[in-house]
């Protein structure tokens, strides 16, 4: 029999032996920062220090099941066969809702046992443990099949101590989480903000969704700007899976998650996006509104994947920080491209001042003057001379023409019938070797309306098209005159339409003249190449 000094000394080992076992779990716990990496380590440690064969940690969400859930000792091709992890129920619920150690040494004949699922290896002893985060549950750490028995009082000591000091590793790794997640954030922002000082604002909203979505991790980067009833969203930048589809589309604004970001001023999160619920690849979103000041621009909407990590409440609160600043930025960057369009319209105006004053007074006196010497020269003299007053006349004519374009401004124009023909042939200018050359004559903006300058608009867009597609051209020249009537004629140099071209754009051409009384006529140039006609009655109840 062992003496009473002998026992001492066998017991003092033992606790000696289990001290060292449990700081050398405190030490492999304690070493990382990660949270990922500190909760497997947290659970291996827990299997090691009591010798259990199944271990796992369930986190525990707001709704007090369980979150997520890492476990140890099952291979990953058995796991993928049991399916989806637990939530929380049975046994673990028991341990969830006890907020204290529960340990059983037959764990199918406890009342609360709900069995285990297909493929699931068989488990006895059993051993729950809550883990405290700064007072709080932050979770239950579960052990399962000790080897060479059910699980003992000084087991039950040793993983107590160990989840207190697994609570202040988790701590410490939620607050490198936390660091890491403001200085991903402020990096995001920095990078912006340099980004847009060196581009035009058609290009900021793409700036901001391209370096963003690497930065924080989301699949999925949408910006929306409010329209002017303030009622939907138009998507005008998008960056990650699926954005091509969805440039440019309109979402009502009601009941959605950016509704909620923007009632409320603040960023709103939620487990998907009901407003996008076809993509079901996204999962855990948040909506973060786009201020200036007090008026708000639009929303910035981040997703990652269906199964993704939601985003922390730091996340949310460095996102809205950083919308905020883009939205200043955004302000900044279309101030600075309004005052380069105030500086460039000055440009023209003084450029269209100067040939008004100067460079057309002279053509026309010059034309007069031609004219007093024709009026007492010979027969050649006078056709010549008159030839060169006709080029004065059209040259006139073209630097009114330029004159009015640059007061127009740089796509930023009016609805007037001039600045809307200006504005379609300067788009066809970038398909043809020229651009082509528009003349005015007659009092267009007094005597053509609205629904005329409609079809004018039409008729020109369709046959620069045509001349793009088949004429093969160098020159095109597009005269719009209004006199007894309303007559554009469109001339090009090309090849002329080929046989085989479906007249269908013609066919509207003529439907179009048809309809207000004129007509439509297309024919060889005089020169070679093609010339449209159309001509149509001036509307009497506008002018």
């Amino acid at each position: 029999m062992l003496k009473e000094a002998d026992v001492r000394a066998t017991d003092s080992e033992a606790t000696r032996r289990h001290l060292d076992d449990l700081l050398a779990a405190a030490g492999a716990v304690v070493e990382h920062l990660e949270l990922e990496d500190v909760l497997g380590r947290i659970v291996e440690s827990a299997m090691t220090l009591v010798g259990a064969r199944y271990g796992a940690l369930g986190v525990l969400g707001d709704d007090g099941m369980l979150e997520r859930f890492i476990h140890r000792g099952i291979p990953r091709d058995v796991a993928r066969r049991i399916g989806d992890p637990p939530r929380g129920t049975g046994i673990l619920g028991a341990v969830i809702a006890a907020d204290a150690p529960v340990r059983l040494d037959h764990l199918g004949s406890d009342p609360r046992s709900v069995g285990f699922p297909a493929q699931h290896p068989p488990m006895d002893s059993f051993l729950g443990v809550p883990v405290r985060v700064r007072g709080e549950v932050y979770g239950d750490l579960y052990l399962a099949e000790r080897i060479g028995g059910g699980f003992t009082d000084e087991d039950e000591e040793l993983i107590v101590s160990l989840a207190a000091i697994a609570g202040i590793a988790i701590a410490n790794a939620r607050l490198f989480e936390r660091a890491r997640t403001r200085e991903a954030w402020n990096a995001a922002l920095a990078d912006v903000m340099g980004a847009l000082l060196v581009v035009d604002s058609a290009d900021a909203f793409d700036v901001i969704t391209e370096r963003l979505a690497p930065m924080v991790g989301a699949d999925l980067v949408i910006l929306a700007t409010l329209d002017a009833s303030e009622s939907a969203l138009t998507v005008v930048a998008a960056t990650g899976r699926g954005a091509a589809s969805l440039h440019g589309r309109t979402i009502p604004l009601d009941g959605t998650l950016a509704e909620r970001a923007l009632r409320s001023g603040r960023a709103a999160s939620a487990p998907h996006v009901p407003e996008l619920s076809e993509r079901p690849a996204l999962g855990p979103t948040v909506a973060l509104p786009l201020l200036s000041g007090a008026e708000a621009l639009g929303v910035l909407t981040l997703a990652r994947r269906d199964g993704g990590r939601p985003f922390s409440d730091d996340e949310l609160e460095m996102g809205f920080v950083f919308a905020g600043q883009a939205g200043v930025a955004i302000e900044v960057v279309r101030g600075r491209d309004d005052r380069r369009r105030l500086e460039l319209a000055r440009d023209r105006a003084r450029i269209a001042r100067d040939l008004h004053d100067h460079v057309i007074q002279r053509l026309f006196g010059a034309g007069l003057a031609l004219q007093a010497v024709a009026s007492s020269a010979d027969g050649d003299t006078v056709a010549a001379l008159t030839a060169q007053i006709d080029a004065l006349d059209e040259a006139i004519k073209e630097i009114r023409t330029v004159i009015f374009a640059l007061g127009a401004g740089d796509g930023h124009r009016g609805g007037g019938t001039r600045e809307r023909l200006l504005e379609i042939a300067s788009d066809a200018a970038h398909h043809l070797p020229s651009a082509p050359r528009i003349r005015f004559e007659g009092a267009i903006d007094t005597l053509v309306g609205p629904d005329l300058a409609e079809d004018l608009a039409a008729v020109l867009r369709e046959c620069l098209s045509n001349v793009v597609r088949h004429a093969d051209a160098t020159t095109v020249d597009v005269v719009l005159r209004v006199g007894d009537d309303v007559t554009l004629t469109v001339a090009d140099d090309g090849r002329g339409m080929p046989a085989d071209a479906v007249p269908r754009g013609l066919t509207n051409l003529g439907e179009r003249a048809a309809l207000r009384g004129g007509a439509f006529e297309l024919g060889a140039g005089a020169s070679g190449g093609t010339t449209a006609i159309w001509r149509v009655p001036i509307d009497e109840e506008h002018s």
